[in-house]
């Protein structure tokens, strides 16, 4: 129970489902108030309190769980690390794969509980074969891209109650159930990030490393201080001193953390028809052979038909049928076959094909 209204409501569709239920808040940070406040985020200390008023009016007994080292490490270091090497990460993708659906589903797991319930907006369909992960009702709510993660095994033990939800439908129902975090805004943003400056936080941790800013050509036109204050496809904030000769806007084309160079150029420069990707985990059997797929790039792009193969050893390699602007190493690539989740990778790299 994250302390939001989708969490909330998840909880009580449980309760009324006949389970027998206990709320779980993560406290994901040593220092809550280092989070976000003002309902920014979803682990703060007055999320924990939120949190703790929607169980108490369920009836349900309501724990708070330290994960804040597990978070640490494998969210907040793997965000540094990231961009300290050039990539983009999702922090999302990465809590719900390492903390919320490993730490915590195996901490349950092992004191007795036979299921995970959050308020995810996806589907699970019940098959023979074990449960498939589909995209949610509302399509504009659809959470199936950061749930990619996660595997068979998992998936199994998993409950999404607002699968089939609309969010304004959600809303009401926890305006009728007397839950006070009916009207509470979306969580959103880094919520391990107080104030949203991404780029002052990287430099707080990783401090300035100033280099240039070349275009395609190799000609000097800028200078930044530091190369995680960038990710492929940016536009704003670039402090470019020459503008290009066609008076065009520039964007970040690559980033080369070594020689501490950000390349930019035109926009159509980002269009790219190839992925490859490491660390593939597959919701469903792993292909064999290309398969036809639909490959998603982000959280709320629109996907784009492709084939994937899957080339062993948790690499993927996934050629578009239309190209797609602006993909970052380090963002997730997330396949489906119609609404159906089948697997995600970490994409390592991309080519124009």
């Amino acid at each position: 129970m994250s302390g939001g209204v989708d969490s909330a409501v998840a909880a009580a569709r449980v309760v009324d489902a006949g389970h027998d239920v206990v709320g779980v808040h993560l406290a994901l940070s040593a220092q809550p108030a280092t989070l976000r406040t003002g309902a920014r985020g979803c682990c703060t200390a007055e999320d924990a309190h939120d949190a703790r008023r929607a169980a108490d009016v369920l009836g349900i007994p309501f724990y708070v769980w330290d994960l804040s080292q597990q978070f640490r490490e494998d969210v907040v270091d793997d965000f540094v690390t990231e961009y300290e090497a050039g990539r983009t990460p999702n922090p999302c993708l990465r809590c719900n794969e390492r903390v919320k659906f490993t730490a915590l589903l195996d901490r349950a797991v092992a004191l007795g509980f036979d299921a995970l319930a959050t308020g995810h907006y996806a589907r699970l369909e019940a098959t023979p074969d074990g449960p498939r992960l589909h995209r949610a009702a509302d399509p504009d709510k659809d959470q199936s891209y950061v749930l990619g993660v996660l595997t068979p095994d998992q998936l199994a033990r998993a409950l999404f109650p607002l699968g089939d939800a609309v969010k304004s439908d959600v809303r009401a129902e926890a305006r009728a159930r007397g839950l006070a975090v009916a009207d509470k805004p979306d969580s959103y943003d880094v919520c391990f990030i107080a104030d949203g400056d991404t780029r002052g936080w990287l430099e707080q941790r990783l401090g300035p490393r100033p280099g240039q800013i070349r275009d395609q050509d190799g000609e000097l036109v800028g200078s930044h201080g530091g190369t995680y204050g960038f990710t492929v496809g940016q536009r704003k904030g670039l402090r470019i001193a020459r503008p290009a000769p066609d008076g065009r806007p520039r964007y970040v084309l690559d980033i080369e953390p070594v020689s501490r160079t950000v390349v930019v150029g035109p926009a159509q420069a980002l269009d790219v028809r190839v992925l490859w990707g490491d660390r593939a985990r597959w919701c469903a059997a792993p292909p064999t052979g290309p398969t036809s797929v639909l490959a998603q790039v982000r959280a709320h792009a629109v996907p784009v038909p492709a084939r994937v193969v899957d080339l062993g050893d948790g690499q993927v390699e996934v050629r578009l049928d239309q190209p797609v602007r602006g993909v970052a190493a380090g963002q997730a690539v997330v396949l489906y076959d119609g609404t159906r989740v089948l697997g995600s990778a970490t994409l390592t790299r991309t080519s124009a094909g």
